[in-house]
């Protein structure tokens, strides 16, 4: 009997075939979450996910023979790692494939809050004419990249096109040729703009918080394509109230979808995107190809 594949969010289909290509059995249920895939995980032997399904104690308990959880994209947030620990899963994921997707979203975003660039297509579709609203320029910044791993160091890496100095925090990765290692006070002193690049674990959790937020610049800018949860939005939303903040742009949140009535979205001086640092159809290629080499290879 061939091995069972369940994939719960949607992945590239090169994925996909090249799993079925190797006699895998594969079946695509993205509606399957929560209790309806506590009831539907039996008989599987790999499951593929991205953010959008959590792969619970409850699940894991329930299923009989995986053997594999697979999360075509980086953080692992959203599964039960103790759980599948005590089971014996093996736990995958790719997190270098969407990182030059990532980081390509953060320089767009750094960008956007530097020359107010929605607001002003906003405005200008509503009939206002700011011709003389300025922006600022990234050339001779100082960028404070807080993580440097793939993506951290991938910004970094494009930081040098626009002239801009990049300090960089991150206890646990290597040295980097794009960026100053520095403390973390350090970089929240100096940096015009922040931007986040870590996991979301018990000791990022709120990472930037009022008493963080009070050690900045005034005038800085927060950027975060990481993981909501990292950034206290209460915080956030009083330092751009207050004007100790310029402009945040964020991609994730603490809920998401982000809730309608959520202060944030009031503001003009704030970007909203809807998750999406991982969505291109180079990095979701990558990502589910990768994703499906890594598991051929734990299963042959």
């Amino acid at each position: 009997m061939p091995k069972r594949v369940l994939i719960t969010d949607p992945i590239a289909e090169e994925g996909i075939e090249k799993l079925r290509a190797h006699g895998l059995e594969v079946d695509l249920k993205p509606d399957l979450k929560g209790d309806a895939l506590v009831q539907g995980i039996q008989g599987y032997h790999v499951l593929i996910v991205r953010s959008a399904t959590k792969v619970t104690r409850a699940v894991i308990e329930a299923a009989d023979v995986l053997e594999i959880i697979g999360r075509a994209g980086v953080g692992l947030d959203n599964i039960d790692l103790e759980a599948a620990k005590e089971r014996g899963l093996k736990v995958l994921n790719t997190p270098g494939a969407t990182a030059i997707s990532v980081a390509e979203l953060t320089l767009g975003l750094i960008l956007g809050c530097l020359r107010a660039i929605p607001y002003l297509d906003r405005a200008l579709r509503t009939g206002r004419w700011e011709k003389k609203r300025k922006g600022i320029e990234l050339y001779g910044k100082t960028v404070g990249i807080i993580g440097l791993g793939r993506i951290g160091s991938e910004v970094a890496k494009r930081l040098q096109a626009f002239g801009a100095k990049v300090l960089a925090y991150d206890p646990y990765a290597k040295d980097s040729p794009w960026a100053k290692r520095v403390d973390l006070e350090t970089l929240l002193r100096n940096a015009d703009i922040i931007t986040l690049h870590v996991p979301l674990t018990p000791e990022t959790r709120h990472l930037i918080n009022a008493d963080q937020i009070r050690q900045m610049k005034n005038g800085a800018i927060l950027i975060n394509t990481a993981r909501g949860g990292i950034v206290d939005e209460q915080a956030l939303y009083d330092a751009l109230v207050s004007g100790k903040l310029r402009a945040a742009a964020l991609d994730v949140y603490e809920t998401e979808p982000l809730p309608e009535d959520h202060p944030l979205r009031s503001l003009d001086q704030v970007i909203l995107t809807p998750h999406t640092g991982a969505q291109t159809e180079e990095g979701q290629i990558r990502a589910a190809v990768e994703l499906a080499d890594r598991i051929l290879q734990e299963l042959s």
